[in-house]
């Protein structure tokens, strides 16, 4: 499977990326797997480094169910709880976009991703060029900025209060869109995220 790049003036290049991130949208993207899921809604997900025992059961529980319900999710997968919920994911066969915080040129793809790119449902995707091959702080902040612009909807698991994802999910709500969290995720939802509980699922279906 080869790779394929997208350029700003490319039909495929995703318009939300110059809608929210303006002038910082990247002149291009890399893209290994099904281009067709750039078309689909998706839910981003997030989890800061740090999480709660009790968040990273609920969250387990919601992967499960966003398995179950067939819906597509985009994540950097790179914080340990994201990258449990892409281990459960996988499991399943709804469309998965990932996007490393480096470049996905000459990266080891992983033994677990082969099936789904052979059957359509996994994209990587990376606005990095190949010089770019080790995740920074600020690769990682640039990346999760791209993958909220992408989504549909924004899953935040867990924020640790003043830090970067606190920062992203009030970016989010700027842009106008849909942010849910926890009901224990106390400071997310006073900044105006909406709770989202295991049984009310069906808000993310789309």
């Amino acid at each position: 499977m080869n790779l394929t790049v997208l350029h700003q003036d490319d039909i495929q290049y995703p318009a939300e990326l110059r809608r929210y991130l303006g002038a910082e949208a990247l002149e291009s993207l890399v893209a290994l797997g099904n281009l067709d899921i750039l078309q689909r809604r998706t839910l981003a997900l997030f989890c800061s480094a740090k999480c709660p025992g009790r968040a990273i059961l609920q969250t387990h529980d919601l992967a499960q169910s966003l398995r179950a319900a067939g819906i597509p999710t985009i994540s950097g997968f790179h914080s340990s709880v994201e990258r449990e919920c892409l281990t459960i994911l996988l499991r399943g066969t709804q469309p998965i976009i990932i996007c490393p915080a480096r470049s996905i040129e000459r990266m080891r793809i992983p033994v677990v991703f082969k099936q789904p790119l052979d059957q359509g449902s996994l994209l990587l995707l990376s606005p990095f060029p190949e010089t770019v091959r080790r995740v920074t702080l600020q690769t990682a902040a640039y990346r999760n900025k791209l993958v909220a612009a992408l989504a549909g909807a924004i899953f935040v698991a867990h924020a640790e209060p003043s830090g970067k994802t606190e920062q992203l999910c009030k970016d989010v709500l700027a842009w106008g869109k849909p942010l849910y969290a926890l009901s224990s995720s106390a400071n997310i939802l006073a900044l105006g995220a909406q709770p989202l509980d295991l049984d009310e699922i069906h808000k993310l279906a789309y």
